[in-house]
């Protein structure tokens, strides 16, 4: 209830400004139409109509300054003469002689004469000039009543939300939203975000956004990725430019080539916002507990970049699932991990899964695995399938050794349809019927 009187208040309010604003511009008009009338009036009353002669004929010079001794003598000139002492005497002005030069009556001495003796031409000319802001108007009160006709005539924006769950309505008026909007991303998924919305409609576009993405382009980020890129990151506006080219500086300091910094980039966003310190001991870590070289460890990290921005903590419980509970050595460790380094970050019960199937079940050893390691990031359920298949046709050899030899890598990555024309040498629809039955 409150919000409904704020808004109808300030509406009233908005509608109140805007008749006050017409009032005064009708009053401006009416007082710039009765000045304009007024100087012609005073043009033509500022010189009598006996003054306005030919060159050819003379007529005796007066003096302004007489007026007061003429004015018996004025009175009986007409109408027009009358109107003329009555404006001079009215504004009393000093002594001023003119002298006729034509049609065109002008002062003798008008390079020595004061500018306000001027006959009434500088003053109009100032009151011409008074603005709308000079004119004191009553103001009126913004909860003032007014008319339904009124009302009707203005033509009054609603305000915007003082708070909203949603940024659809700010759109309009915030021109960093409506770039964004151009640029492709989704600002669905950012306002369901904790303060991600303040945070936009406070930036400048100009000032804050623009340099950001001339950057990210520079380092190799797609244009047609930036979009994405600030769904997933949009803290990165917040970012000094300057702590931002460092942490490129760093990356090319370790030898990383232009390529692996644009996709280590675009596949981990959130890499920019961390200090040198944090990318330099993420590299330390996956260097010394894996045991690898430099050049390897620049690999895996540009392969698998998320390696440098998600938790540490799922890659060490792996890594001790591989050496305990798989029986690894370390060495067959570093084998695995630089073939497939999805297997550092996957889920431990879908590993365990495979292995303990694949091992266990299928009776494959731990070199053999290790010589074909994409069978751990393969899914459980085709392994089965496939394997009781082979089972079933009695060609299910995983010894290199023996005949009808059939490889790790192969029972994993086939389609369906090569599985089973060069594996099983069965049809596909056997392999269907087949599985029916499990």
């Amino acid at each position: 209830m409150q919000d409904r009187e704020l808004q109808r208040h300030s509406h009233k309010q908005s509608i109140s400004l805007e008749i006050a604003a017409r009032n005064i511009e009708d009053l401006g008009n009416e007082m710039t139409a009765i000045l304009s009338e007024a100087k012609h009036v005073a043009n033509e009353m500022a010189i009598p109509a006996e003054f306005k002669t030919s060159r050819r004929r003379k007529r005796p010079r007066r003096y302004i300054a007489d007026l007061d001794a003429s004015d018996d003598h004025d009175q009986e000139q007409g109408r027009s003469n009358a109107n003329f002492w009555l404006v001079a005497r009215s504004w009393r002005l000093p002594a001023r002689r003119y002298t006729s030069s034509g049609d065109k009556v002008q002062p003798a001495d008008e390079e020595n004469a004061p500018k306000h003796l001027l006959p009434f031409e500088k003053q109009f000319q100032q009151i011409a000039q008074l603005s709308l802001q000079d004119c004191e108007l009553p103001a009126k009160h913004p909860l003032e009543n007014i008319t339904e006709d009124e009302a009707v005539q203005i033509n009054a924006e609603p305000p915007l939300p003082a708070c909203s769950n949603t940024l659809k309505h700010y759109v309009e008026q915030s021109e960093t939203l409506r770039q964004l909007v151009l640029l492709g991303v989704d600002l669905s998924k950012l306002e369901q975000r904790p303060n991600v919305g303040n945070m936009l409609i406070r930036l400048d576009f100009e000032k804050d956004i623009k340099e950001k993405l001339l950057f990210l382009k520079e380092v190799g980020v797609l244009e047609n990725q930036l979009g994405p890129f600030l769904t997933k990151n949009p803290f990165i506006l917040t970012e000094n430019l300057e702590d931002l080219q460092i942490r490129v500086s760093y990356l090319k300091s370790k030898k990383f080539t232009n390529t692996a910094i644009a996709r280590i980039i675009s596949k981990a966003p959130y890499l920019l916002n961390f200090n040198v310190e944090r990318i330099d001991n993420r590299l330390g870590f996956y260097q010394k507990e894996l045991g690898l070289s430099k050049q390897k460890t620049m690999n895996l990290v540009t392969r698998l970049p998320r390696l440098l921005t998600g938790s540490l903590e799922p890659v060490k419980e792996n890594l001790k699932v591989y050496e305990i509970e798989f029986g690894f050595h370390k060495n067959e460790i570093q084998h695995i991990i630089s073939m497939v380094p999805k297997v550092l970050t996957a889920n431990k019960k879908k590993i365990t899964g495979i292995f303990d199937y694949v091992h266990n079940t299928m009776g494959v050893p731990h070199h053999m695995i290790c010589r074909f390691p994409q069978v751990l990031n393969c899914k459980l359920l085709r392994i089965k399938e496939r394997h009781l298949f082979l089972k079933y046709l009695e060609r299910a050899q995983y010894d290199p050794s023996l005949p009808n030899y059939v490889s790790l890598d192969r029972l994993a990555t086939l389609t369906d349809e090569v599985f089973c024309r060069e594996i099983a040498l069965a049809t596909v629809k056997d392999f269907e019927i087949f599985q029916k039955t499990l």
